[in-house]
């Protein structure tokens, strides 16, 4: 112990009490800086878990004479479907996801530990877009598809809008982006 905070020295006050000056203040200095050093975690965030290295599927969604280019990440599986975009907090330009289903089926989508707000296509097995909605961060109520969709494909809000992309456009490239894996 004398090692770890050296010599330590009695000092008495008028109250009579001896304190071991060096060793309280070393004590003090020591915890300080361990509390000091602990980074600030929120909570959850030692769980937060953000999709990597998905495959990346280039997609064109044509719109009358009018078409728009995007590329996608591809969520093909129940894990990767699960995660999304949760735990992200930006999107590069022209970039989404693409959730892929194994059958056509009603959806429904919310924005648990999402940061980004976002757009959601919903898709019919033929790539025509049934429906598109706007979702808000952190919004945790559902968001669902105007009929039965075998994928969802999630852009930066607006997205869709600003490419003068509505329900009954087609989206073509699906093919890439292989089968659901589930």
């Amino acid at each position: 112990m004398s090692l770890l905070f050296g010599r330590l020295r009695p000092v008495r006050f008028d109250s009579n009490c001896l304190i071991m000056k060096s060793l309280a203040r070393r004590l003090f200095i020591t915890f300080t800086s361990l509390a000091l050093a602990v980074p600030f975690v929120a909570p959850g965030a030692a769980l937060a878990q953000v999709n990597k290295n998905l495959p990346v599927v280039e997609l064109t969604i044509t719109q009358g004479s009018s078409t728009a280019k995007l590329k996608a990440e591809v969520a093909a599986d129940g894990a990767t479907r699960t995660i999304g975009l949760m735990n992200r907090f930006s999107l590069a330009p022209d970039s989404g996801m693409l959730f892929v289903f194994a059958r056509s089926e009603p959806l429904a989508f919310w924005m648990r530990n999402t940061y980004v707000p976002l757009s959601i296509a919903y898709l019919n097995d033929k790539g025509v877009i049934l429906n598109i909605l706007d979702m808000k961060p952190h919004d945790e109520s559902t968001h669902p598809s105007a009929g039965p969709a075998m994928y969802a494909l999630e852009m930066k809000q607006g997205w869709f809008k600003e490419h003068g992309i509505v329900a009954g456009a087609k989206v073509v490239g699906l093919d890439k982006a292989g089968r659901a894996k589930d």
